[in-house]
């Protein structure tokens, strides 16, 4: 989303109905054919003065789509600016209970709070909200937490791979995803699918692993893909290649922050639904 939000003509929603309203008509706009059911979206702000106290947004039932590159993006709202309003949002809460992600249903709860803002007038006679980054003299805290099924999650993997494969000529057969809890942090993963191509057919074996130290380093390790196969084998050979480039690779979670937000934890926990939760100093 761009930092900058047209909220309609001018003056500024001076109701929290009003600015629901205009709120929702955003979202949608900026979506574009990409999500679905965001007219459906329960959007409630309580204003306070200049500030807005509290904002809810239901996202239940959303749908979002991977995107094809058929859509046109919608142009960013670049208008000449010619007044700003110091804000806050005390605390943003986002819920989705499910939404669907490229079919797959995802559980969402997220809470922030202190997100400073502002109000924007233009030389149109139009109004927004333009996002101010938080700094280290204003940070934000929060939490998160994101669920999806096991079974879920395997029928999503096995949707794309599918789509993928067809395309090369190579049928999906069969697939087993497994993920397992490695620690707090960690993770395990094995996939084995069954692939056939004209009269050759065998058992594609994929194991990575993924975990996060006290510093909020991801480090990525244990990738391999394999086939008994020998032929099979040898048709992998760049894809192995570069799949197993990625054992090793450390990504610092925290690095692409803002200064005023710090990743002060994130926990995995396994089981039928896989559920991953962030906390924000």
């Amino acid at each position: 989303m761009d930092a900058l939000l047209p909220l309609g003509t001018a003056p500024r929603p001076a109701t929290d109905e009003d600015l629901a309203a205009r709120l929702r008509a955003a979202l949608v706009a900026l979506a574009g054919d990409q999500v679905q059911n965001l007219d459906d979206a329960k959007v409630l702000p309580v204003l306070d003065g200049g500030d807005i106290s509290s904002l809810d947004v239901d996202l239940t039932g959303v749908v979002m789509g991977m995107p094809t590159g058929a859509q046109e993006t919608p142009a960013p709202w670049r208008p000449e600016i010619t007044g700003r309003e110091d804000a806050v949002l005390r605390r943003l809460r986002i819920d989705a209970h499910p939404m669907a992600a490229v079919d797959l249903p995802v559980d969402l709860t997220a809470e922030i709070t202190g997100l400073r803002f502002s109000w924007v007038t233009t030389a149109d006679e139009m109004v927004g909200a333009e996002l101010v980054e938080p700094s280290d003299d204003s940070p934000v805290s929060g939490n998160a937490r994101l669920a999806v099924s096991h079974e879920g999650l395997a029928g999503t993997v096995q949707g794309l791979l599918a789509v993928a494969l067809s395309g090369n000529g190579i049928a999906l057969n069969d697939f087993d995803l497994q993920v397992e809890q490695a620690g707090p942090r960690a993770a395990s993963l094995r996939i084995e699918a069954g692939i056939k191509k004209s009269f050759l057919s065998a058992t594609v074996t994929a194991t990575a692993s993924a975990s996060v130290d006290d510093a909020m380093v991801l480090t990525v390790g244990d990738v391999e893909l394999s086939s008994g196969n020998p032929i099979v084998g040898a048709m992998l050979g760049a894809i192995k290649g570069r799949l197993e480039a990625a054992a090793g690779r450390k990504v610092d979670l925290g690095a692409s922050l803002p200064p005023g937000v710090e990743l002060a934890d994130v926990q995995l926990d396994v089981g039928e639904d896989i559920v991953l939760t962030a906390q924000l100093a």
